[in-house]
């Protein structure tokens, strides 16, 4: 049963408020899990970046080898899931001394180092341990990673780092590649640091993580057919790359993207200035699309009704509840005649969606979230939250307040 007519079934109760909520189907994950794993074949161990959705370790597959955290929070997210500590990855542009000790306690398998402080931190707090190791993210260019001359700077002073295991390279230069050049440019970054380090220093990496940042499609009629496209070549020039260096690749949107679904219900209703405005209880603060443009694009929608649809069929402006005029979900989309009460189903937004909105617009509900499968229909890994209690101070009278030391 698919998660439209699972929900056009079991919704019924009109006592109930069920919206604004977000559905993972933990089936979609897992297939777009093992066509990836198809296409790059057994030899590339497949890294799930938690940030594109975190509420997705409640449905890891054996598929993935590792996770990778990007913050403290992410890693108690771990820590809480249970996820093994040994298949941690622990990124991230900024790391305090804390979070390093806090991850070398709990045992993270790998650690990045994304300049000189950072690989210092991580060989002063891992005295007295066993190794441990890391891996040197190489910059494309901003402000993540370390230059070439860094790199090759550790390399030459492996000495100097002696309780870390200079296990490898690390390099990711962005989301959303609908080309295969950029895939090429990618490789060719990392092949000439490879062979530099190895004529320089007789230096072979154990492990070169690579993000890839397959593109996405959302908006156009054949999106499946556009994700298979971008794998097969995608996948050709990582597996030739892979031949020579032991590649392990990292996914977060690609691989969590299509089985997200986030429903809202039709509050009102209007007619004005020639546009049928439809009012929802979910809007922007709670959906986003990577590369929509002022809501005038598209993305996979459908529409549970209570009633018969009529046959009529009408353009909607689909909006939703916050005081700005950009709270537009949807510009003009044509869709069977709706009523009050009805719920509207966005899909593919199974990636990084359910956080990234601006949450605390308006102090509106935050949205329940579910995992669903075939098997066991759905499960709630997240009630509504009121974030009322973000957007208030914690003291009502003014001499409550903490004294500050400073002051």
């Amino acid at each position: 049963m698919t998660l439209q007519n699972y929900l056009k079934e079991k919704w019924n109760d009109e006592s109930i408020n069920y919206t604004p909520a977000y559905f993972f189907d933990a089936g979609i994950f897992t297939d777009r899990i093992i066509q990836v794993k198809n296409a790059l074949g057994n030899n590339i161990p497949l890294t799930y970046s938690i940030k594109a959705n975190p509420f997705l370790l409640n449905c890891i597959p054996e598929q993935i080898a590792h996770v990778e955290v990007c913050s403290p929070g992410e890693l108690t997210i771990c820590q809480r899931m249970n996820i093994p500590a040994d298949r941690i990855i622990y990124s991230g542009v900024m790391k305090e001394k804390t979070d390093i000790a806090r991850a070398l306690n709990y045992g993270v398998g790998i650690f990045t180092a994304e300049s000189l402080r950072h690989l210092e931190m991580e060989n002063e707090l891992a005295m007295g341990m066993d190794k441990q190791k890391v891996i040197l993210r190489l910059t494309s260019g901003n402000q993540f990673g370390m230059s070439p001359e860094d790199i090759k700077s550790i390399i030459a002073n492996k000495e100097k780092y002696n309780n870390m295991d200079i296990y490898g390279i690390h390099y990711y230069s962005g989301t959303q590649k609908k080309k295969t050049k950029q895939i090429e440019k990618d490789i060719a970054n990392l092949t000439k640091l490879l062979e530099s380090l190895n004529e320089e220093f007789d230096y072979q990496p154990s492990l070169v993580e690579y993000g890839p940042g397959f593109a996405v499609d959302y908006f156009s009629d054949n999106y499946d057919e556009e994700d298979s496209k971008m794998l097969e070549d995608g996948a050709k020039l990582i597996k030739d790359f892979a031949a020579k260096y032991p590649v392990g690749i990292e996914m977060g949107r690609f691989l969590a993207a299509p089985c997200g679904t986030f429903v809202t219900q039709v509050k009102d209703l209007k007619y004005s200035s020639e546009t049928n405005y439809v009012i929802c209880d979910g809007g922007i603060h709670h959906l986003k699309y990577y590369g929509q443009t002022m809501a005038m694009q598209i993305p996979p929608i459908w529409v549970n009704s209570k009633t018969e649809f009529t046959g009529l069929k009408k353009d909607y402006c689909i909006c939703g509840s916050l005081c700005t005029v950009a709270d537009v979900l949807v510009r003009e989309v044509n869709l069977d005649e709706l009523r009050i009460g009805d719920y509207i189903g966005f899909g593919r937004c199974g990636a990084y969606s359910v956080t990234e909105g601006s949450l605390l617009f308006l102090s509106r509900t935050m949205p329940e979230i579910y995992v669903y499968s075939h098997k066991d229909g759905c499960k709630k890994l997240r009630k509504f939250i009121n974030s009322d209690i973000l957007n208030v101070s914690d003291y009502v009278n003014e001499n409550d307040a903490e004294v500050l030391p400073w002051n």
